[in-house]
């Protein structure tokens, strides 16, 4: 009976001491959160709209919240926002005192307005230049670009109850969710525009901006890279595709240096990609690129042309025209049969047809084209005179030599004409980089983002959600350029998916590899669970404000 009552007692005490026990994760967001410390974001934000002591969480512990949901990489929409932190180390990662019924639709709805009224590309642009300053980050070089985001919802201002009598004139204006041109192929649905500067170092995002749905390109990038310079005084090359190239954007462009892919819709464009012969083509310094220099005026603007040539890319562009040649001649023959069965009052009607579709073809020609003229008799009918083509369906070689000349060419451009100052390979090599955008915007839709199907209930909050996910995206570029560089300077790896080493990991991997990281709150004591060795060296590499949220 003792042995009994001991054992029992043993049960009962081992149960009230589990009670006590709770666990929180913190998993990769520690990494997050120190990033976010170490460039005062949080600060940033309260001096820009503002503190009210009587609020029980300020505005930039809320966009920080926002960033670690979003790149929690959970999927959990906005509605979600307050659930995504009950397991997590919310007074840990976010600040003391902050718990998760604090993050409500209500709080976040208002943040998003006063980040609004405050002016978003202004209060992007202060944090992302704390950021360059602290983590030293080049600006010589910087690209443009844009991509569209579409929205559920119809987004009509009567059912938004916008009163324009109620808006202060001094509330920065709206875009409008409208219809426009989709990057992400849904015509069906409204959208809206976000504008990024990145540096070519890193790919840090250093100017945000969001537009209305149906904004064009060439339309805006002028205007945005003039605002841009008004704000930064920093002596960069500007980088930008070839919606840049417009008269009225390089003349907006006059004291601001800029490299753009020239558009082939302009005949000179078009003529030199398809004249040049390989012979007078030029090895670059970039691997696989060859070039030709031109000098050339375009808008009354004096400016270096370089005919580039991809041997990657003419591959693939020989491979793609080889395709639409035969495409074309099946459809061509398809359409030749349908205009042969065709009956004609006269001769030159047939040949206005014949010539008509002749021309509608780009690598192929109708030939030996005769009309004949036919008698269709009825016995109720008089007799009826009417005329049929004949022809027959050769290929267009000149137009076929011009696409095969033309193949894996493009042309770029840049008021800079002293090749000492930027060179021709750097011309190609800058462009190149131009992907430094693409990868952002590749990130911001990707499904696992949080906002990858927006749905908010004002056009403002979805310009400031634009902002928290160009946050997000400012953050995770710092931590995986920071990482990048640690390890190259001191010529360390890590191992990647693969298990082989790696100077350049990807910081996804980096998160993977702190998955189930947690803080363990034990009678009154707390403590880090699972962070091995190998999580500690990667740590090294990362600022200090990182590893203060793996210690106790």
């Amino acid at each position: 009976m003792k042995i009994l009552e001991k054992y029992f007692s043993y049960f009962t005490g081992a149960m009230s001491t589990l009670e006590e026990i709770e666990i929180k994760n913190i998993d990769h967001l520690g990494i997050v959160a120190g990033i976010i410390d170490s460039i005062g974001l949080v600060e940033i934000v309260n001096s820009l709209v503002g503190e009210d002591i009587s609020e029980k969480i300020s505005s930039g512990h809320v966009v920080k919240a926002m960033i670690l949901n979003g790149l929690g990489f959970a999927s959990a929409p906005l509605y979600m926002f307050s659930k995504f932190f009950e397991n997590r180390a919310c007074e840990h990662l976010i600040g003391e005192g902050v718990k998760p019924e604090y993050l409500n639709d209500d709080k976040l709805g208002r943040t998003m307005d006063k980040l609004f009224n405050q002016g978003l590309s202004n209060v992007f642009l202060a944090i992302s230049l704390n950021a360059v300053k602290i983590f030293d980050i080049s600006l010589l070089f910087e690209h443009l670009d844009s991509s569209s985001f579409h929205l559920h919802g119809e987004y009509n201002k009567k059912d938004l109850g916008v009163n324009k009598s109620e808006i202060e004139s001094t509330e920065p204006e709206e875009i409008k969710i409208t219809y426009g041109y989709s990057r992400d192929h849904r015509p069906d649905l409204k959208q809206f525009i976000i504008d990024l500067i990145c540096s070519g170092d890193g790919d840090i995002p250093i100017f945000f901006k969001t537009a209305s749905g149906n904004e064009v390109d060439s339309a805006s990038f002028g205007k945005i890279l003039v605002d841009f310079k008004k704000q930064i005084e920093v002596d960069s090359l500007m980088v930008a595709d070839s919606a840049l190239y417009t008269a009225t954007n390089l003349k907006l462009l006059s004291d601001i240096k800029w490299l753009s892919r020239v558009p082939l819709s302009l005949a000179e464009a078009k003529r030199l990609v398809s004249s040049i012969n390989d012979s007078e083509l030029v090895k670059s310094q970039t691997n696989g690129y060859s070039y030709v220099v031109k000098e050339c005026n375009y808008a009354d603007i004096q400016q270096r042309w370089l005919i580039v040539q991809s041997e990657a890319r003419k591959k693939s562009d020989l491979r793609q025209l080889e395709k639409r040649i035969q495409k074309s001649e099946i459809s061509a023959i398809s359409q030749l049969k349908k205009l042969q069965r065709e009956q004609f009052n006269c001769c030159e009607d047939a040949m206005k047809a014949a010539s008509k579709l002749s021309n509608k073809f780009k690598y192929h020609n109708l030939d030996n084209i005769h009309i004949h003229e036919k008698t269709l008799s009825s016995k109720t009918e008089n007799q009826k005179i009417f005329y049929q083509i004949e022809a027959s369906l050769s290929k267009n070689e000149a137009a076929i030599s011009n696409s095969i000349q033309s193949a894996g060419r493009f042309v770029l451009a840049t008021n800079i004409l002293d090749e000492n100052i930027l060179s021709n390979s750097e011309m190609i090599s800058e462009y190149k980089a131009q992907q430094s955008c693409e990868r952002g915007f590749g990130f911001l839709k990707d499904p696992l983002f949080f906002a990858d199907s927006v749905f908010l209930k004002t056009p403002k909050r979805i310009e400031a959600l634009g902002m928290i996910m160009a946050l997000c995206l400012l953050v995770y570029t710092l931590a995986q350029r920071q990482i990048r560089a640690a390890l190259s300077s001191s010529k360390s790896t890590v191992k990647n998916q693969l298990g082989k080493p790696t100077e350049r990991p990807t910081l996804r991997w980096i998160f993977q590899c702190f998955q189930s990281i947690h803080l363990v709150f034990l009678n009154n004591d707390k403590q880090i669970s699972n962070l091995t060795e190998d999580r500690k060296y990667i740590l090294n590499f990362l600022p200090i404000e990182c590893y203060q949220y793996y210690q106790y």
